[in-house]
């Protein structure tokens, strides 16, 4: 796939925010993948609570400022990005647009950032690698078969992969209530129901059907298991509890560049990965997809910011949904945000073009809200630009 995606969004116009790309998203494809896009564990109290907890802070607002010229620009990793904004890894995003991850990491390289591709993807680390102009970064999960886990880093490497990430907080799946009702357990089952469905979404369909993206790439072989069951089977069975800081150490040997662990919510998790030899951490609850009922994670940021950020970079994830939500976790001392569902939403609502689309909003909306509150840059933000909400002005 030397050359670009053809595609064509037709219709009413473009979605103004992320919410349009959601709704739209959700209208393409069929309700067993929405649900997967879209869910949380058990109750979903921790996936609606990382929404709503960026709304406990208010932006600060200045006038008169002369902030003509915003620059986004910072360095994650050691790479220069033009905005703090990063693709976060998303397993089996072929089933939401047959372009996946390849249209994810072109449509981050569009806007000057880089994706973190995701160990089940449905585009294989070597064909996203050729089918990218630029080096972006790979996700790992400590899993079972550490034989799968040093090829996997191999591969990545061997493959111009540039920065690891370690996804921890995976040691069971979640209760993922509304992907078992509608179908998208471990394996997924049909009704025919759920076939028609799908059915009233010919395009989806189409692209279902003549692409064949579903199977996680990078964890079978030719022939052998080769079909997406099979390969969701193979991740289920790598998962594992018994993991610990010694399986950490192993990595951090196998893999010499930068190292970030993902998954950190207690800043005493964040010191010891840190300790152990990772350049950053990641603060994220997995989307709310795994512990119920923990922390959402821009509470999460600012203890793990004290105890760790004059030693490494922190990112963070869940819930940011605007350019103001991305301005507020990056004043509370995030290096920069990974955004998953939003991206998602984009790549089912347009392919490599909506996911460009939805970075593009995220940066406008970035430099909109920077140039009223007067600052230029996202390194010159600090928790003094932000007001609890509750705060009472003298």
């Amino acid at each position: 796939m030397s050359g670009g995606f053809r595609y064509r969004l037709t219709g009413r116009a473009e979605p103004l925010d992320v919410e349009e790309w959601r709704r739209r998203a959700r209208r393409r494809v069929p309700p067993m993948v929405w649900a997967y896009i879209e869910n949380g564990a058990d109750d979903e109290r921790t996936l609606r609570e990382n929404r709503a907890a960026y709304r406990d802070w208010y932006l600060s607002q200045r006038v008169l400022t002369r902030t003509a010229d915003v620059d986004l620009t910072t360095t994650v990793a050691g790479t220069r990005l033009g905005l703090p904004v990063v693709v976060a890894p998303v397993g089996l995003a072929g089933a939401a647009h047959w372009h996946g991850d390849l249209g994810l990491a072109r449509a981050a390289e569009q806007n000057g950032t880089r994706m973190v591709l995701s160990s089940a993807s449905t585009y294989g680390i070597e064909e996203v690698a050729r089918g990218a102009g630029a080096h972006h970064w790979f996700q790992l999960y400590p899993w079972r078969n550490r034989s799968l886990m040093a090829s996997l880093l191999d591969r990545a490497r061997d493959s111009g992969y540039t920065a690891l990430f370690v996804t921890v907080d995976v040691p069971v799946y979640g209760n993922r209530l509304r992907e078992r009702r509608t179908g998208m357990g471990i394996p997924p089952t049909l009704t025919p129901r759920r076939v028609l469905e799908a059915a009233l979404r010919p395009r989806w369909v189409y692209g279902y059907l003549r692409h064949r993206r579903t199977t996680l790439r990078n964890l079978v072989s030719d022939g052998a298991r080769a079909d997406s069951v099979g390969s969701v089977e193979v991740q289920s069975e790598n998962l594992t509890a018994d993991i610990g800081w010694d399986d950490l150490e192993w990595i951090r040997s196998r893999w010499d560049g930068p190292l970030f662990v993902k998954g950190v919510l207690h800043p005493d998790d964040a010191e010891r990965v840190v300790d152990l030899g990772a350049d950053g951490v990641v603060v994220s609850n997995h989307g709310g997809r795994q512990l119920n009922a923990v922390q959402p994670t821009v509470r999460a940021l600012p203890a793990v910011v004290r105890r760790v950020g004059h030693r490494a970079e922190v990112l963070v994830d869940g819930g940011i949904r605007s350019g103001a939500d991305a301005v507020v976790a990056v004043a509370l001392g995030a290096r920069a945000c990974l955004v998953g569902r939003p991206a998602v939403y984009g790549l089912a609502g347009g392919g490599e073009r909506g996911v460009a689309a939805v970075l593009r909003i995220l940066r406008e909306e970035m430099v909109r809200a920077l140039t009223m509150m007067g600052v230029s840059g996202p390194g010159e933000l600090t928790p003094a630009h932000l007001t609890p909400v509750g705060d009472r002005a003298d």
